[in-house]
């Protein structure tokens, strides 16, 4: 599957946020895990893919099997949500 610019990097950012779970990643671009360490591996310099591999592997946020909770959400609670393309006030 081929991306724009754009979708990669909202790939990447997903990739590198604590909270957003791989599940999320797949959801959204219908890719698996294996996938996102492939675009991870391509689009970021040596340095950088293995501090985020290190980082990654293993953490239970990245993972919804591994979370403690139950809720199945794809987002921080703290996250605004949006509307009609305008951000909503809390």
């Amino acid at each position: 599957m081929t991306f724009n610019e754009r979708q990669i990097d909202r790939i990447i950012e997903m990739a590198w946020e604590d909270r957003t779970p791989f599940e999320a990643i797949e959801f959204q671009f219908k890719i698996t895990e294996s996938e996102v360490i492939e675009i991870m591996r391509k689009e970021l310099k040596e340095s950088s893919f293995k501090l985020w591999r290190k980082r990654v592997s293993g953490r239970k946020t990245k993972h919804l099997k591994l979370r403690d909770d139950s809720t199945d959400r794809f987002k921080c609670s703290r996250q605004k949500t949006i509307t009609n393309n305008k951000i909503s006030k809390r």
